[in-house]
């Protein structure tokens, strides 16, 4: 059980919603340091995108739309601040005119958070962002991964750069920091650029379940899947917002409709509470694409998710 109270986020039955400063979900703002556990990240950087910019402003918003989250999940009733030690750290510095540039700032971040012992997670920003993460976290052992995503994001090359948001878990595999045999991508769909948007990454073993598989197998299907899939190991997730059909995220810069639901997204997060979680994301949510914020509201609510089943991770292996 966390005793450190510095850490304690703010309660919204005390102090309004709409006072103070908004951080993520309302924790404390901190520097990187070896009290943290799980440290909230913002990673203002889009790129990476081949289409619609907007999600550096992800953080910012997904911050201010956070400040609905209270403190305790509703079904597992797990309480993440009275596990572990959270806080947001604050953004990783960009330069917003150098790509090259900031993904090395990014991945020099995330290292020191890393030396730290804090997990993380991560809002982007674009779909890049894990592949400076991964450098950070999983140089000595790659890491198993759960994908919630309309594309694969293992094309060798967009636009003639080896590294952006449509080929970052094809460097993560090559570079030896993602295991393909532990790798399962949840609700990829869309029109393709060929026949090879999918294929190189079954070769590589991944497991690749298209929305269409997704809708034949049913939820609990899929669930059993991850858990095959995965296993025990150490296991990232990521989710980029496109996974979830655009009527709950319209604003991100790749929409494809015909996606995941909202309720399936929450239920199959909480079906990984116990499993070896080492850091997550949420990706691709671009304010200025919805003027509602209910994308980043959406985000919020998925990243508490992520949030109490990394800080039950966390409790288990103490």
């Amino acid at each position: 059980m966390s005793t450190n109270d510095k850490f304690k986020p703010v309660d919204a039955a005390v102090v309004p919603r709409f006072a103070g400063p908004a951080t993520f979900m309302r924790t404390k703002l901190h520097e990187i340091s070896d009290e943290i556990d799980i440290a909230l990240v913002g990673v203002p950087f889009d790129l990476g995108v081949n289409f619609r910019s907007g999600a550096r402003h992800g953080p910012a918003q997904i911050r201010e739309m956070s400040r609905l989250i209270r403190q305790v999940h509703p079904t597992s009733g797990t309480r993440p601040y009275d596990l572990c030690n959270v806080a947001d750290i604050g953004d990783t510095p960009i330069n917003p005119v150098d790509p090259v540039s900031s993904i090395q700032m990014i991945q020099d971040f995330f290292e020191e958070v890393h030396a730290a012992g804090a997990l993380p997670l991560s809002i982007g920003g674009d779909h890049t962002i894990p592949l400076p993460i991964f450098r950070a976290i999983a140089k000595d052992a790659p890491v198993g991964v759960v994908q919630f995503d309309a594309h694969a994001d293992t094309l060798d090359e967009l636009c003639g750069t080896k590294v952006n948001h449509a080929t970052t878990f094809r460097r993560g595999v090559e570079e030896g920091l993602v295991d393909p045999k532990r790798t399962i991508q949840i609700g990829l769909r869309g029109s393709r650029f060929g026949d090879g948007d999918y294929q190189w990454g079954l070769d590589q073993g991944m497991r690749c379940i298209t929305i269409d598989e997704y809708e034949d197998l049913g939820r609990a299907a899929v669930i059993a899947e991850i858990d095959r899939v995965v296993g025990d190991g150490p296991t990232y997730i990521t989710y980029d917002i496109d996974g979830l059909d655009p009527i709950y995220a319209p604003g991100t810069g790749v929409p494809e409709i015909g996606g995941l639901s909202a309720r399936d997204s929450q239920v199959i997060l909480r079906s990984m509470r116990g499993k070896h979680i080492v850091g997550a994301d949420i990706c691709e949510v671009a304010p200025p694409l919805d003027p509602s914020g209910m994308t980043a509201v959406t985000a919020a609510n998925l990243m508490f998710e992520m949030l109490c089943i990394m800080a039950d991770s966390i409790a288990s292996r103490r």
